[in-house]
């Protein structure tokens, strides 16, 4: 179906502009047809033409009277929503994103946008009635194809494919469309089914006391029909003690099967109706919060308040297990009488599901939860309820930021520092904790709370400098002491035996203690898998990924070499490549090793391991948490995992194994993540009965980090670190845009990055830092180059740089020899 080019327009003609979920620079203008002038409004998605027969669904962002310079428009061809699918709030923060992230506005509607939203151009073989119906000159594929098409008209490919029997139909569909017995059209195609459910209901025959009487004593069918009888009488006592029943409750619960239920449908005595349904069950919508408040708590709270009246932002700094939920959840409240939405942020909404229990024993069906576990159609259900204002608390991960809020007063960004609240691949690249500071503007008298006891140094940076209210909780909830942290020499312990080397003497017999004492045992390493990396003996060599410039780690569950930055996976090495020998050194250790080291020293205990190789699925996670807190798990080993969002009353030891690793990295935030990383595992030793103990292994004593872990001093720690960012001009005293560059040759993206810092370098020459290789430098057969910009805070600046850089990109693309360079911009990245 073409449609024509309009031309000549007058002022008086509408236009839509409108955002398509695609990379594109600009949003492109459709013209508004007569009959869609008074339904199509912003926010409302339509059908549009691209190019020559592509259709999508965009988003309006605005409807005017300008006609686009020196295009021709095409029409709008359907409007998809009788209201607004997202609210102005929404297409004003996807505009600031695009613009102060560097990527376009069809990015972050892609990622904004749940999957059933975003229609999909299916293609449709549609019968030419010109062809006739003489098929004769057909082969026996084509044959089956024209003729179900002459009967039906139009067939989509999964139907072809169907009457085919076969997956690879192109060929087939290709000499159809040549002999002309068929052609394309492109249609959009809505993917979202509402869930339906099957109830049972009496048939209106049978309502009266009477009938029912007659049906049960007198009616001959039933009397034949011992089974069908029993199904009836189930179905009658179901109906009055629950009221409605679905088709699949009634048989279970019923012990009944399809058969029964189909004679008694068939003799007009029960009936069948299909219902929509939602698929999140909510819960009934009350507010029951029933506890009180320590007096530090109710202080924070009061102060918290204090500041929301001259301030929209306020960081709250409480300890560990200092009760900074508690606080949240009286905000809560506060905000869900007055009638207005609240969006409760963390970093992993899957390492949540202690909160989520939590919060939905105070405020039951009033929370919606969303997070990328849920299937497209659930998160549908959910955007639709936030949208209607039928769900005021949100609980989620940073996805959730994109939600349609028409009333938002409160945004909790609890874990503030967390490093996953910045979105990495792909683009919008942006950070959750600084879009939800910026999307509060959007909405009248919303506030933001920022928590963590680890605050970011930005955050702590601005609170201190008045840009943000500060509140202070510095006492544990209940007088709990802070857990005593002891550091393991592990110079000192070095064996022949690898498991002894994981787990010194000292660690090994704090944990027989714990278990003597029936307490709980959280171990922590930042490393997955069995071995990180493997070295021959003889040469040296080191197994590594064909694709990425990184070492293979063992996984001996799997058996097999992974690669942690493409997932290709390899069999196992036991020959060198370089010098054939057969004797491999095994470097470092993940959890997979660590686990089985537990087994071999403490056979006895209840072991498991929380890392992303091990939880999969929906509620793995949510399982394995149960288990730990119902005592069926006695020594839980994890990655960053075990960090999050985790309160448990039985654990008196936490051990993190190899601190020196995570001192290791090569970044200018190493030693403040170090420390919150530490810090946050501490934390989870000795919440509720007793002090609990943390037992850090190291080989370097006298790291100051270390030291300020073991004072839990966070001010030690800022100001050190304050200190050197100044002096190196990092932030919070500069912005960062850091602009990777791809490509499949190693000397093409070398050069590009080479000169595209010498066309920047005249301006910025001062902030420039690099090119150079990353450490890691080859990723999926993509070698890499690094620039990095160290921009003054200043919004001018700032903003003119990011225009010079997309202008670069637009020069640098002109040249043939760099046209398939790949210009990454990441901002405030590192």
């Amino acid at each position: 179906m073409e449609v024509a080019s309009i031309k000549n327009i007058d002022n008086t003609t509408l236009y839509a502009e409108v955002i398509i979920p695609l990379a594109l620079p600009l949003n492109y203008t459709w013209v508004v047809p007569q009959r869609f002038q008074e339904t199509v409004q912003p926010g409302c998605r339509v059908e549009v033409n691209l190019g020559k027969n592509k259709r999508y669904a965009g988003v309006v962002k605005r409807v005017h009277h300008e006609p686009p310079d020196f295009v021709e428009t095409k029409e709008v061809l359907n409007v998809l929503d009788a209201q607004p699918v997202v609210y102005e709030q929404q297409l004003r923060l996807w505009e600031w994103m695009a613009r102060y992230y560097m990527c376009t506005e069809g990015e972050v509607m892609a990622a904004a946008l749940p999957a059933h939203f975003k229609l999909s151009s299916e293609t449709i073989l549609v019968f030419n009635e010109e062809a006739g119906d003489d098929f004769t000159n057909l082969d026996t594929e084509e044959y089956l194809v024209a003729e179900a098409l002459h009967i039906r008209r139009e067939l989509r490919l999964p139907e072809v494919q169907q009457i085919l029997d076969a997956t690879h139909v192109y060929p087939v569909i290709n000499r159809l469309i040549q002999k002309r017995i068929c052609y394309v059209w492109e249609a959009l195609k809505e993917t979202y089914n509402p869930k339906k459910e099957t109830y049972i209901a009496l048939h209106p025959d049978y309502d009266s006391e009477a009938a029912l009487e007659r049906l049960l004593n007198e009616d001959k069918r039933l009397q034949r029909a011992e089974k069908q009888m029993q199904l009836l009488l189930a179905y009658l006592h179901f109906q009055r003690t629950e009221g409605e029943i679905t088709k699949a409750e009634l048989l279970k619960k019923a012990g009944a099967t399809d058969a029964h239920l189909k004679g008694l449908i068939e003799k007009g005595i029960l009936i069948a109706e299909k219902r929509t349904v939602d698929r999140i069950k909510g819960a009934a919508k009350q507010i029951e919060v029933n506890f009180e408040l320590s007096s530090a708590q109710e202080n924070a709270l009061q102060e918290i308040s204090d500041v929301f009246t001259s301030k929209n932002i306020c960081l709250l700094h409480g300890v560990t297990s200092s009760g900074k939920t508690e606080i949240y959840i009286r905000l809560i409240e506060r905000y869900l009488k007055a009638g207005r939405q609240i969006l409760y942020m963390l970093p992993e909404i899957a390492l949540t599901a202690q909160t989520i229990r939590r919060l939905e024993k105070h405020f039951g069906g009033h929370i919606g939860v969303y997070h990328s576990k849920f299937s497209q159609n659930e998160r549908i259900e959910i955007w639709n309820k936030v949208k209607d204002g039928r769900v005021k608390v949100v609980l989620g991960a940073r996805s959730a930021l994109f939600l349609p809020f028409d009333d938002l007063g409160l945004i909790i960004c609890d874990e503030e520092h967390d490093t996953s609240y910045k979105q990495m691949e792909p683009a919008p690249r942006y950070h959750a904790r600084d879009t939800a500071i910026y999307m509060a503007s959007l909405y009248e008298d919303c506030k933001v709370l920022l928590g963590s006891a680890t605050p970011s140094l930005e955050s702590y940076y601005n609170a201190t400098a008045g840009k943000y209210g500060l509140v202070k909780l510095m006492q544990r909830y209940g007088d709990i002491a802070m857990p005593e942290i002891e550091m393991i020499d592990t110079r000192r312990y070095r064996s022949a035996n690898d498991a002894e080397n994981i787990l010194t003497q000292p660690l090994r017999e704090a944990i027989q203690a714990a278990l003597n004492d029936q307490k709980q045992v959280i171990l922590f390493q930042n490393r997955r898998g069995y071995t990180p990396y493997q070295r021959c003996s003889t040469c040296g060599w080191v197994p590594q990924c064909r694709h990425c410039d990184v070492s293979l780690t063992y996984h001996k569950f799997y058996n097999k070499l992974v690669c942690h930055y493409c997932g290709t996976s390899y069999p196992p090495v036991i020959t060198c490549a370089r010098c054939g020998n057969h004797d491999f050194i095994q470097k470092q250790f993940g959890t997979e090793k660590i686990e089985e080291a537990l087994k071999e020293f403490f056979p006895d205990a209840r072991t498991a391991r929380m890392d992303i190789d091990s939880v999969k699925g929906k509620n793995a996670h949510h399982q394995l948490i149960q288990d730990f807190e119902q005592h069926k798990i006695d020594i839980l080993v994890g990655t960053q995992m075990v960090v999050k969002g985790l309160d448990f009353e039985n654990v008196s030891l936490v051990g993190i194994l190899d601190a020196d690793g995570i001192l290791s990295f090569a970044d200018f935030r190493v030693n403040e993540r170090a420390y919150q990383l530490m810090e946050q595992v501490s934390g989870r030793a000795g919440r509720k009965h007793g002090k609990g103990k943390v037992l850090i292994q190291t080989s370097q004593m006298q790291h100051p980090v270390l030291l300020q872990v073991k004072q839990h001093d966070y001010t030690g720690l800022y100001e050190n670190e304050i200190s050197k960012r100044e002096q190196f001009f990092y932030p919070p005293f500069s912005r960062i845009i850091k602009l990777t560059f791809k490509n499949k040759q190693k000397e093409v993206v070398r050069d590009a990055a080479q000169l595209f810092a010498g066309a920047l370098s005249s301006k910025y020459g001062k902030y420039l830092t690099g090119p150079a290789e990353p450490i890691v430098n080859k990723v999926r057969n993509q070698y890499l180059m690094e620039l990095l910009l160290k921009l003054p805070r200043s919004a001018k600046v700032l903003e003119q740089c990011k225009k010079d850089i997309l202008y670069q990109v637009a020069v640098l693309h002109q040249e043939k020899r760099y046209k398939s360079v790949i210009v990454i911009p990441d901002v405030d990245g590192v």
